[in-house]
């Protein structure tokens, strides 16, 4: 029945690769049933037969889908079935995306679908890497015109040693989580978060797993040999020759001049003249087809801002080409947040609100790996207006989660461990002007917002770009780097190779390329130039902003202790269905979360109330202990003196001797129900009763002077007690 079925093994970082094709999907172009131990991925790829109409890129959608059930479990939802993707998803389709695109013919506008489905997981064996090598085999054996195979492997760094596809276990241990995908050639794709990670550290990482990656690469060649199929002809969007030549000679001036300026708006407005010209001219010829006009105006520009920095090293601003562009960092624009800061880099500009929280805060998360929850949290945000446009809000879309989630890996290794700072913390990144390079933007932005809130972060993020052109040879011809490009460069650049970093080492890097890859000369350089800007950055404008975080926290911001007890007693501390964790916190006006291994995190927006919460969460839980001071709660009065709760079930007896420095003649004249006091314990009898004195508390804590009242301590010891009824109703 399955005749065309076939198996392909090879091993990969010591343990087996299985690809498997003909059994499954027979009416997709191709499709590949990928197995990394006893991780297994479906990878699907379909192509439409003809061209959609009225776009001017290539329509490639690529989809990762967790299923729950790959992991054994029941999705928490309602309908209890996935639903939108994760953001761990939606961040796995753009990395396979970003190798795979540049491979597709650029003149093809076939719709493309791409589909890897998660059916089983080895928490050994990464999905998200089988899933690439999976979708590589099948693009590359259909018949679906493509310039691959690639191959994509993790590469960590455990004990000083670099590791490839490590393990559930070496991944906890390592300092680097890098992704590097390539092609038999050329590094095509880098993702990278790192422990402050040195330069040389890094491209050696990059260069390691590039080698692994050209052996799957020819393992994947030897597939396509035996089984791959003819690639089907399609349908090219490239214009007519003649009517290009013809086009560009009647605005190439034009363009040239409305080009040349620093201002992102004068340029746009610069532009409508020569698009209108030219489909005042030429829409009768392409009636039905105006689109195409479109894209030969854009050719033209592309073709202007390539020459003049390839041939002239000219940037459309005026600039050097590694020159950065004007710089400003401010802080506290925002009054009652918990820490804010803008950072403006030419006509890009992002401001960044710290929120801190209680650990209940964390975000918990439903997917497929080991990943419960996170408590550092960054959200990008990208409005129209940002760029000039209008267009309704629609929530964010997958290049602002991207680009969250790469700001959000370049801080989490300067972000304070919980035992340092108990919080949880959200920074969100509001893009307010975009010229190129937001996301690095939001990076400089949100370090400037966590210093400003006081999060002892430990040292400064910066982030900068690096773009490519590369010549008529391509990439092993002459090429030109530049630094901090801006969104023309970008657009019609080859390269935006985000790096961030402090002055030890990198923390985060994202590369988006339009070309197949990179050569390591290509790669050395743009560590080179992005480290040089970086410490600019730093030096220049973020640290004489923020010279180091504050000491102090904004007064809108909970105040956060914690304490340790034993987890045994973690029932004593709630209470019956939570009756005194509950109270606890009305009274002290606090929120209490406490962990399974005996941590307690108390938050409160005033500090004394979270200190005496913390005391009475002690008291519960460890034994009260002779010459201890604590603070407690007037509950009872009685003729020979009063009864104080030093916490929930704990109360003693404050004979009326012990009540003040001074002789008391009756109990109301020294304490009320319901008052606070400070008590020291002076006794705990054979039954575990507690004797306590406010007199002994106030002269050690206080410094007030005893005056003699007549009684000595002896005086209740040897017959001032309550009779046992009393000691039966404390």
């Amino acid at each position: 029945m399955f005749e065309n079925y076939k198996v392909y093994e090879t091993t990969l970082a010591g343990r087996p690769l299985k690809l498997e094709t003909g059994k499954m999907c027979g009416l997709a172009n191709a499709s590949v049933m990928a197995s990394y131990g006893e991780t297994v991925v479906l990878c699907n790829v379909t192509a439409s037969a003809k061209p959609r109409e009225g776009v001017d890129f290539f329509p490639l959608s690529v989809d990762y889908e967790e299923k729950l059930y790959s992991v054994g479990k029941i999705p928490g939802s309602f309908q209890r079935r996935e639903a939108r993707p994760s953001e761990h998803a939606i961040l796995t389709s753009r990395c396979i995306d970003r190798p795979i695109r540049p491979l597709f013919p650029k003149d093809m506008r076939n719709d493309c679908s791409v589909v890897a489905t998660v059916m089983s997981v080895d928490p050994d064996c990464s999905p998200e890497i089988t899933a690439m090598i999976g979708v590589s085999a099948a693009i590359a054996i259909s018949d679906i015109p493509w310039d691959g195979p690639i191959s994509g492997v993790n590469v960590g760094l455990v004990e000083g040693k670099i590791v490839i596809n490590p393990t559930l276990e070496q991944r906890a241990k390592s300092e680097l989580n890098l992704t590097v995908a390539s092609t038999a050639d050329l590094v095509a794709m880098i993702e990278a978060g790192g422990n402050e990670i040195e330069d040389d550290t890094m491209f050696d990482a990059i260069m390691a797993g590039h080698k692994v990656n050209q052996e799957v690469v020819e393992f994947i060649n030897g597939i396509v040999k035996e089984i791959g199929k003819e690639k089907f002809e399609f349908e090219s969007s490239n214009p007519d020759p003649e009517i290009f030549k013809e086009i560009e000679d009647l605005v190439i001036e034009d363009v040239k001049k409305a080009l040349d300026t620093d201002d992102k708006n004068v340029r746009d407005a610069a532009i409508l003249p020569i698009s209108d010209l030219i489909h005042e001219k030429y829409d009768e010829q392409f009636e039905g087809n105006e689109a195409k006009l479109d894209e030969i105006l854009y050719l033209i520009q592309k073709h202007v801002v390539r020459s003049w920095l390839k041939d002239e090293h000219k940037r459309v601003d005026g600039r050097g080409i590694d020159e950065i562009r004007p710089l400003n960092a401010q802080i506290d624009l925002l009054p009652r947040v918990h820490g804010s800061g803008m950072f403006t880099r030419g006509q890009t500009q992002v401001l960044s609100v710290a929120t801190l929280g209680t650990v209940s805060d964390a975000q918990q998360l439903d997917g497929l790996d080991e990943n419960t929850e996170k408590r550092y949290i960054h959200h990008y945000n990208f409005p129209s207006y940002s760029v000039g446009e209008t267009k309704p809000s629609r929530g964010p879309g997958r290049r602002e989660i991207g680009h969250g989630a790469l700001a959000e890996k370049a801080l989490v290794p300067v972000i304070p461990s919980i035992e340092e700072f108990p919080y949880s913390i959200r920074v969100v990144s509001e893009v307010l002007s975009s010229n190129g390079s937001t996301s690095q933007g939001s990076i400089c932005g949100s370090t400037l917002a966590l210093m400003a809130a006081g999060v002892p972060i430990k040292a400064p993020v910066a982030g900068i770009s690096c773009g490519l052109i590369t010549g008529d040879e391509g990439v092993y011809g002459d090429f030109m780097t530049m630094v901090d490009i801006q969104g023309l460069e970008d657009f019609y650049g080859d390269m935006d190779f985000k790096v961030a970093g402090t002055k030890k080492g990198i923390t985060a890097i994202q590369m988006d390329l339009k070309v197949h890859g990179l050569t390591p000369e290509i790669i050395k350089e743009a560590f080179a130039k992005t480290k040089k800007a970086r410490y600019y950055i730093l030096d220049e404008v973020m640290l004489k902003a923020i010279p180091e975080p504050r000491k102090e926290l904004s007064k809108y911001a909970p105040k956060m202790l914690i304490t340790t007890i034993n987890p045994e007693k973690i029932g004593d501390v709630i209470g019956k269905q939570g009756k005194v964790i509950q109270k606890l916190q009305e009274e002290c006006e606090c929120t209490i979360n406490i962990e399974e291994d005996g941590k307690v995190f108390v938050s409160a927006l005033d500090y004394d109330n979270a200190k005496r919460a913390i005391s009475i969460i002690e008291t519960i839980a460890n034994d009260p202990e002779v010459g201890a001071v604590y603070n407690g709660v007037v509950t009872r009065l009685m003729s020979f003196g009063a009864f104080v709760e030093i916490a929930p079930g704990k109360e003693g007896l404050v004979h009326i001797s012990q009540l003040d420095v001074k002789r008391t003649e009756k109990v109301e004249d020294a304490v009320q129900v319901g008052d606070q006091v400070i008590v020291k314990v002076t006794e705990i009898d054979d039954q575990g009763r507690l004797n306590l004195s406010r007199r002994e508390a106030l002269i050690e804590v206080n410094g007030l002077v005893p005056e003699d009242n007549g009684e000595d301590n002896n005086d209740r010891k040897r017959g001032k007690r309550p009779h046992s009824k009393h000691r039966n109703n404390r």
